[in-house]
């Protein structure tokens, strides 16, 4: 199998990069780490989380299949070495529950983790979208994959639109009600952020789960993300609780593998889109 057919799949299996206005142009987009540098990527191509505390982040589930103990996670453009994989045990593909937490081996002590937002008034705030992913336009959707962005780092922004139990939702709208940079995910950045800035640090909303509604990238598609301020006593509990607590509502694996993954290519999958400890960093344009 070839390296090529690989990212493709990867692609495939990945929901969110960052799509743009047909009517700005790319480079009012491109931005740099420092945008968000608790941001977090666990594959080549792809795959973020936000770091929350010094030793723990945030992600999708479906993007932990080949997060494992004694792999990498970069993070502020360096290699973090992972100790544990934490799935939420409710997680229900194309539903609901999208969310895993990653154990650090060590603390990052040079980046300031996200902030997690606890209220419930997420409703009609404008929030940004960071990654690396595939991108395109609303008009044509993606264009370009997550392979061929070759790294290159996008920041867009979006309203909620529905907040309503464990999901945030975000419409890809187009002229009078679009935002100055709207924009939405494309394919390759599962688990990214959805974020406020603020005088006192980042507030991290959402993570990134999947679309409905049309195809990726186009307008009028809907975002899904998964909700923190819903799964803040979940996190709260993995973080601070026991083994057994924790196995009591997480696993260490996905129950069901994304579409296009069995168990007998994921081995070679992982080690081809998996990070090295020399593995360089995010492009900054």
């Amino acid at each position: 199998m070839k390296y090529i057919f690989l990212l493709g799949l990867f692609a495939s299996l990945s929901s969110h990069g960052i799509v743009i206005r047909h009517d700005k142009v790319d480079s009012q987009y491109l931005t740099t780490i420092e945008s968000f540098p608790p941001l977090a990527t666990f594959y080549i191509d792809g795959a973020h989380g936000t770091l929350i505390d010094s030793r723990w982040v945030v992600t999708a589930a479906h993007a932990s299949f080949c997060i494992e103990p004694n792999r990498f996670v970069l993070i502020g453009n360096k290699p973090q070495l992972i100790k544990n994989v934490f799935v939420n045990s409710n997680y229900t593909p194309g539903k609901s529950h999208d969310i895993a937490l990653v154990e650090l081996a060590q603390p990052v002590l040079d980046v300031v983790p996200a902030q997690r937002y606890k209220m419930a008034d997420e409703l009609g705030k404008d929030i940004w979208f960071i990654g690396i992913g595939g991108t395109g336009n609303g008009l044509t959707g993606q264009t370009i994959d997550n392979a061929k962005n070759r790294g290159v780092l996008r920041l867009a922004q979006n309203k909620i639109s529905s907040a309503n139990g464990p999901l945030l939702e975000f419409v890809f709208d187009q002229g009078k009600t679009a935002l100055p940079l709207e924009g939405v995910s494309g394919g390759g950045d599962s688990g990214g952020p959805a974020f406020l800035i603020t005088d006192n640090g980042f507030k991290l909303f959402g993570v990134s789960s999947r679309f409905i509604g049309g195809s990726t990238g186009k307008y009028g598609i809907t975002e899904i993300y998964s909700r923190i301020s819903y799964f803040n006593d979940w996190i709260d509990q993995i973080i601070h609780g026991t083994a057994e607590q924790r196995s009591l509502i997480s696993t260490n694996k996905l129950k069901h593998l994304p579409g296009g993954l069995t168990n007998d290519n994921l081995p070679m999958i992982c080690e081809q889109i998996t990070l090295a400890r020399d593995t360089v960093g995010i492009v900054n344009p």
